[in-house]
């Protein structure tokens, strides 16, 4: 699970701090998209309504495995060398 979560930090897939409502996920998708974080939500419900009901799986799995941007920093930052 910390490969999967590491993999994601490298990524840029991290749930932000600021800006989130429930869990983080739109917007840490739209951060690492380049969108703001209403056009992901939007964009996220409207491609979810294609396939009805599959919201209530695809947003908590992305909430259990996209880590939270404090971690996800701290796990990156520890695993590059530091600039000497």
């Amino acid at each position: 699970m910390t490969d999967i979560r590491s993999s994601f930090a490298q990524q840029g897939l991290v749930r932000p701090r600021d800006g989130k409502i429930l869990g983080g996920v739109c917007a840490g998708l739209g951060r690492r998209f380049g969108l703001g974080p209403w056009v992901s939500r939007l964009l996220f419900v409207l491609i979810l309504m294609v396939l009805p009901g599959s919201q209530l799986l695809i947003y908590p799995v992305l909430w259990i495995l996209m880590p939270a941007e404090e971690k996800a920093t701290y796990g990156v930052a520890a695993s590059q060398p530091s600039p000497v």
